[in-house]
């Protein structure tokens, strides 16, 4: 999902925002991507780590016992360096969200390919004109129809 270090800097964008626990962080991804993808804690908590050991977050334990962290000046500075990428990764995730929550079209599509799949094997070979014309009618039809839908 995410290019080398593309993590780090959508982790620092949510964090900007306001402090959260990594959990929190791995929901909102999940979030915006409505459901599709959801990095695992195995992956976000190293980051995380990494970010704390590279003083771009701090974390402290909060009165659930979970650590919160938070984005720190440096961190700021790294993020606004990098802006330009950090928007990048977080545009793919809200397109993925976009993508998701779309209509799922299958049956269109595969009405497609069926439609496809007998023009080819009708039309194959065909030498009389007026069965073209007669299928290019009937196509022209149905088109209009779902036009006026």
């Amino acid at each position: 999902m995410f290019d080398s270090g593309q993590l780090r800097l959508v982790l620092l964008l949510l964090l900007e925002a306001q402090p959260r626990h990594g959990y929190d962080l791995i929901r909102a991804i999940e979030e915006r991507t409505g459901g599709a993808y959801a990095p695992s804690p195995g992956v976000v908590y190293p980051t995380l780590t990494l970010l704390e050991e590279q003083e771009h977050v701090t974390a402290a334990v909060s009165d659930s016992a979970k650590r919160v962290y938070a984005i720190t000046p440096a961190g700021t500075e790294h993020l606004n360096a990098n802006r330009a990428d950090a928007d990048s990764a977080l545009a793919r995730l809200d397109a993925l969200g976009a993508e998701t929550g779309r209509l799922d079209t299958g049956p269109v599509s595969r009405a497609m390919h069926n439609l496809r799949a007998v023009l080819e094997q009708r039309l194959g070979g065909v030498s009389d004109r007026q069965v073209l014309f007669d299928v290019a009618e009937l196509i022209d039809e149905a088109a209009r129809k779902i036009e006026r839908l």
